[in-house]
């Protein structure tokens, strides 16, 4: 048996029934899960609680679930997101990842997909490890990246990454100055292929330019190849 605790959800729904339900299916699947029935009652136990992930609906009363998301990452936690919602638009899944998500799943959904989804999210999820005696870093410029930890640091300061952004580096760091295509991210990400996802990679990459590059328009380490994908080229 594994001496691991298991993962703490958040369920944030306002409808009661649903709310209700995944909680205890959730429970039923060997998790841990707690249900908070809007953005208030989600912050306040976000305040005295550390979650392995948060199950969001969007459609919510007064604060939605998307201003929620942008809140909590603009606040420095990078807790993993997954995203319930009525939109189909792949327009609207677009702006959910831009917002902090790592994923979504449009309603209504099979229970045994969401368990799916978010164990691929958990697998995703950085782990922390003890720092080893001869650590490996990148540099990129002003950042430095240890490869052995997962952690973009800015200075003395610690540069918070997204699960899926912390997944990313790893990614692009264990091949520098090697074109990845898209469809090769997209499989080393875990998810399925297709166009969305493919989109979705690019709003992952215009996010992770924003924290490692001094102008991510005219990225200089995290480069767009034309017809080959994207490629770290460290110092």
């Amino acid at each position: 048996m594994s001496d691991l605790p298991d993962p703490h959800l958040l369920v944030v729904d306002d409808d009661e029934r649903i709310r209700g339900l995944l909680q205890k299916y959730l429970i039923r699947n060997g998790f841990l899960a707690t249900a908070t029935r809007d953005a208030t009652h989600a912050r306040r136990v976000l305040s005295g609680l550390e979650f392995d992930l948060i199950v969001l609906d969007v459609m919510m009363p007064g604060e939605d679930g998307v201003s929620l998301m942008r809140s909590l990452r603009e606040n420095g936690i990078t807790t993993p997101i997954l995203l319930l919602t009525a939109k189909a638009e792949i327009e609207d899944r677009i702006s959910g990842l831009e917002a902090g998500a790592d994923d979504y799943l449009a309603k209504p959904f099979e229970p045994k997909e969401l368990l799916l989804r978010i164990n691929a999210i958990l697998r995703r999820a950085p782990v922390t490890q003890v720092a080893p005696e001869t650590p490996k870093f990148l540099t990129l410029g002003p950042i430095r990246y240890d490869m052995e930890r997962g952690e973009i640091w800015r200075g003395g300061s610690l540069v918070r990454l997204t699960a899926t952004e912390s997944l990313l580096m790893r990614i692009f760091s264990a091949a520098p100055r090697e074109p990845l295509s898209r469809t090769k991210l997209v499989e080393k990400l875990g998810r399925d292929r297709g166009q969305a996802q493919e989109r979705a990679v690019d709003v992952q990459i215009t996010r992770l330019r924003r924290k490692i590059e001094q102008d991510p328009r005219q990225p200089r380490y995290l480069q767009t190849i034309r017809g080959a994908g994207y490629m770290l080229v460290p110092d």
